[in-house]
């Protein structure tokens, strides 16, 4: 990218008297001194936090950007971080950015992107971002407090928004910190021409409703999920979401009706490029059932190939619980790399640049780096049902079922956006005809798997056309089926000659535990989270005729897991 003109750099800190607290000084809004009191684990604050409301920065095409400015009410020089928001600048920003950081000694600008939060123009998915976020770090420059050291923080698309700087960062960017973060909006909505159907409405429903306030993102939430399954079972599917979202989301049906990555439509989307030249030192959190978890871990290999400071850390979260349950730790990563990168403190750093929270025995492990190129392992089904690390013999089919799109496959858990994702008993869907599993024999010692995991699968229909999903399992002794990973792919088949697909299930960090056993679930499908395959061949957004379609098994499929020593 061409480079563009800039303004001198403001003075650094202790190159002439420090710069007095910003005025009018007033108190952070009720609410979000509210919830500040209601956290536990946080550590103290050191000052306390001042706030101005509503003032107006311009973007790039000069529409007003409402932004609020929380700051420590003290004199002295302080950092400034950038938060760039779409989805308002009340609860939870307010407490868990503003409030939060401030005490801790940093101006926080939080802002609401373009058209939305009271901001000037319309909203763009993406087309905005970059131009908007060099246009705020102009303003900054001209504000008497801001002491030259810059870095910005955020989860989801607040993450989009710091790789919308990143492409271009100013010289004035010192720290990063991507927690929960979206780099690639077309990898959000789809999985191999697959649309993820129910985080899509989430995701329609936070961009069109949250900005608005709590109440009104709680009200579309919940008539979201009452009306679920209307939606999500319409015929076809383009629009339907009208019903519930009213006509206030156009850019949600074209992203619904366009699951080609090259379509032109995703043109300029993905701003994966940022992380391959980025030199700015760059922290990354995610969970093992966050819907970004891959992008997460794919930013992490961009940024190391790049040579870059980065620092990983993957907990036991959910894209929201990692802000909830998970908040006193990641706000403590957060803000170890922000003191050692813009206060020169680096007392809080962990020794390691990766840190994993390691499934089915609740511990963390501190490693050198992400993969860690773990021996991949093959194991098999058998037609009794068993998993076993032994070769087939036999070349007849392993197994067969039917998949109905009337009566589609559910899904359980999971990288979702509600309250449902995350590990769950999977036995009531096991149970069902349509759905199979295999299983190994329980365990004389622990299996340790740390690392990308996938399945090649070997299939045939008597349509031509069908999904699969594939999910790894933890079965403890008790019987208590629990995933793990799991991945969707498209199948497309001739005739009985069976069709050779690699579905990649994400990666995991799990101990099963001596007693435990491996399973391997196999279905046709997981609705709504994924749209459901019609079985005819037509787009899931426009099909309007569903078929049912019988799934053959055959022996040359392998589920590969990512074997790891014991001890790390």
């Amino acid at each position: 990218m061409a480079s563009r003109a800039r303004r001198p750099l403001p003075k650094t800190a202790g190159t002439s008297s420090p710069a007095p607290a910003p005025a009018p000084a007033a108190k952070p809004p009720l609410s979000a001194r509210l919830m500040r009191a209601a956290w536990r684990g946080l550590p103290a604050g050191r000052y306390e936090a001042g706030w101005e409301p509503g003032l107006e920065v311009p973007a790039a095409d000069g529409s007003p950007l409402i932004t609020d400015h929380y700051f420590p009410r003290a004199e002295g020089d302080f950092p400034t971080l950038l938060v760039r928001s779409p989805y308002g600048r009340g609860l939870p920003w307010s407490p868990m950015y503003g409030v939060l950081f401030a005490e801790q000694g940093f101006h926080v600008v939080l802002q609401s992107c373009r058209g939305t939060g009271g901001s000037g123009g319309a909203f763009d998915l993406w087309r905005n971002e970059p131009a908007d976020a060099r246009a705020a770090v102009d303003w900054l420059r001209e504000r008497p407090w801001f002491d030259g050291r810059l870095g910005t923080i955020g989860p989801s698309y607040l993450g989009y928004t710091q790789w919308a700087l990143a492409l271009d960062p100013p010289p004035e960017l010192k720290a990063m910190v991507v927690q929960v973060g979206l780099h690639d909006p077309h990898t959000l909505f789809h999985t191999d021409g697959v649309l993820h159907l129910e985080n899509a409405l989430a995701v329609g429903a936070g961009m069109t409703y949250q900005h608005r306030g709590m109440l009104s993102f709680l009200g579309a939430t919940l008539r979201l999920r009452r009306r679920l399954r209307e939606v999500t079972t319409a015929r076809p599917l383009r629009g339907a979401h009208e019903r519930v979202l009213g006509d206030e989301a156009p850019w949600l049906d074209e992203v619904m009706a366009h699951p080609d990555p090259e379509d032109p439509y995703w043109h300029g989307a993905s701003l994966a490029g940022a992380a391959e030249r980025l030199t700015v030192p760059t922290a990354l959190i995610t969970g093992w059932h966050d819907v970004l978890a891959g992008q997460t871990l794919e930013q992490y290999g961009r940024l190391r190939r790049a040579g870059c400071e980065t620092a990983l850390l993957v907990g036991p979260w959910t894209h929201t619980s990692a802000l909830q349950q998970g908040w006193p730790e990641v706000f403590a990563e957060s803000l170890a790399w922000l003191r050692a990168h813009l206060h020169e403190d680096r007392s809080g750093l962990r020794p390691t640049r990766v840190r994993v929270h390691i499934g089915g025995e609740n511990s963390r492990r501190d490693l050198d780096d992400w993969p860690r190129d773990p021996a991949a392992t093959p194991w098999f089904p058998t037609p009794q049902g068993h998993l076993t690390p032994r070769p087939p013999t036999d070349s007849l089919p392993t197994a067969s079922f039917r998949y109905d799109p009337a009566d589609p496959t559910p899904s359980l858990g999971g990288p979702l956006l509600s309250p449902a994702a995350g590990p769950r008993d999977n036995s009531a869907l096991e149970a069902r005809d349509d759905v199979l599993t295999f299983t190994g024999p329980p365990l004389t010692e622990p299996v340790d798997i740390l690392g990308p995991v996938s399945a090649l699968l070997s299939l045939s229909t008597d349509t031509g056309h069908a999904h699969v999903f594939t999910r790894l399992c933890d079965v403890d002794a008790r019987g208590r089926s629990v995933n793990v990973c799991d991945g969707l792919g498209r199948v497309t088949t001739t005739g009985e000659t069976p069709s050779r697909v690699t579905v990649l299930m994400s990666s995991a960090a799990h101990r099963f535990a001596v007693g435990h056993r491996i399973r391997w679930q196999i279905s046709g499908g997981a609705h709504p989270r994924f749209a459901r395959s019609p079985g005819t061949g037509a787009t899931p957004v426009d099909a309007a005729v569903l078929t049912p379609v019988h799934i053959t098994l055959h022996p040359d499929s392998a589920l590969t897991l990512p074997h790891a020593p014991a001890n790390g």
